[in-house]
């Protein structure tokens, strides 16, 4: 019964937030707001959207594990696991915006929300700051946005316009009527998904701190993977990356911090959560400037190795729920050997790329 409930919360959240994106982005489109606005505010939030009523229905609940577990295991999921399997599907472009300006924003929310957490909590004040944040950076976009050519502005017009002028949901109503249900499912499906994993951490002794960081982290960016996925295999592979840095600076900012703002005291934050799960996040972050601005591609080969890194923090984290006896040598091995070797091996590229460009440059 508890499975059960786990997946048609899960199935009601992912259906939400397309029903929100649909019925949000036709309002906007019929109020005249700008295609790329839409994409850049509305889609955003509707693929974070799973995340955010999770994390906020948890935190009112009382539940503060699992809220800020969703956060931070959703961020290393969304890069490790979805760009590494969009990478393995086929390369992916890095547009040059994203290195100039979200990929630096993602590290700084990611260093912020580390540097609020270690006082061992994160308050209301903390919680307005990320979400003050969050609508700056909303302004900036849209202001960026009034510089885009047409072109660009007819390919959102494309993908969110209706297609034809009598759709059934061309219609103001409809499409309130479409957020109104969204948003209903979203709440429902977070209720849902919420006790389950609540449930599903006292049956297997696991804390709700472990299930946060898997198997709801990974059932919230269920949007996300499906969006990088079809857009890679669409050869739309710009959008890809897009989609998951900017729903990892929604999750902290926006994610996080109306959490902060919601929940009854401040979100303690344990630590081992301060010691391991937030540097790994932080780390990952830090590691897509060097990848990403070799080439400005995703080859496969990095996208093995973030797959490969996902494997491991999911085998670190059963280990260490586990308490079993290997943990210390695993660990030892993952910050002795393999991260040292992943580092020099991107310092390498690295410096390859910057002398091609200099030899490239020469009169």
């Amino acid at each position: 019964m508890t499975t059960a409930t786990f997946l048609i919360g899960l199935i009601a959240l992912v259906a939400g937030a397309q029903v929100l994106v649909r019925g949000a982005s036709k309002l906007a489109l019929s109020f005249g707001i700008s295609p790329l606005v839409v994409g850049l505010t509305v889609v955003a939030f509707g693929t974070s959207a799973p995340e955010m009523a999770v994390s906020v229905r948890a935190s009112w609940g009382g539940q503060v594990d699992i809220a800020l577990g969703n956060v931070v295991g959703s961020n290393i999921f969304n890069v490790l696991f979805i760009l590494g399997l969009s990478a393995l599907a086929a390369p992916l472009l890095v547009a040059p915006q994203l290195i100039r300006q979200e990929v630096p924003l993602m590290i700084g929310a990611s260093l912020l929300a580390f540097g609020l957490s270690i006082d061992g909590g994160i308050g209301r004040i903390d919680g307005a700051l990320l979400f003050g944040l969050l609508l700056a950076f909303t302004v900036v976009l849209v202001r960026q946005s009034r510089q885009v050519g047409r072109e660009t502005q007819g390919e959102y017009a494309r993908e969110f316009a209706a297609p034809d002028g009598q759709a059934w949901d061309r219609h103001w109503a409809a499409q309130l009527a479409l957020i109104g249900g969204g948003l209903a499912l979203l709440v429902v499906g977070a209720n849902w998904l919420v006790e389950a994993a609540v449930t599903f951490a006292r049956a297997l002794g696991l804390s709700e701190m472990v299930i946060g960081l898997t198997i709801v982290s990974a059932g919230t960016s269920l949007p996300e993977v499906a969006t990088s996925l079809v857009a890679t295999l669409r050869g739309e592979r710009d959008i890809a990356v897009g989609n998951v840095i900017g729903s990892n600076v929604f999750n902290l900012l926006g994610v996080l911090g109306l959490s902060g703002l919601v929940a009854p005291q401040a979100l303690p934050v344990s630590p081992a959560m301060l010691s391991f799960d937030m540097p790994v996040m932080i780390g990952v972050a830090v590691a897509c400037l060097p990848i990403f601005f070799t080439g400005h591609v995703i080859a496969r080969w990095e996208g093995a190795l973030f797959f490969f890194y996902y494997a491991a923090y999911m085998a670190y984290l059963l280990l260490a729920a586990q308490q079993h006896d290997q943990l210390d040598t695993y660990r030892t091995a993952m910050v002795t050997v393999v991260m040292p070797l992943t580092a020099i091996t991107l310092a390498v590229f690295m410096v390859r790329h910057y002398r091609a460009l200099k030899v490239t440059c020469r009169p």
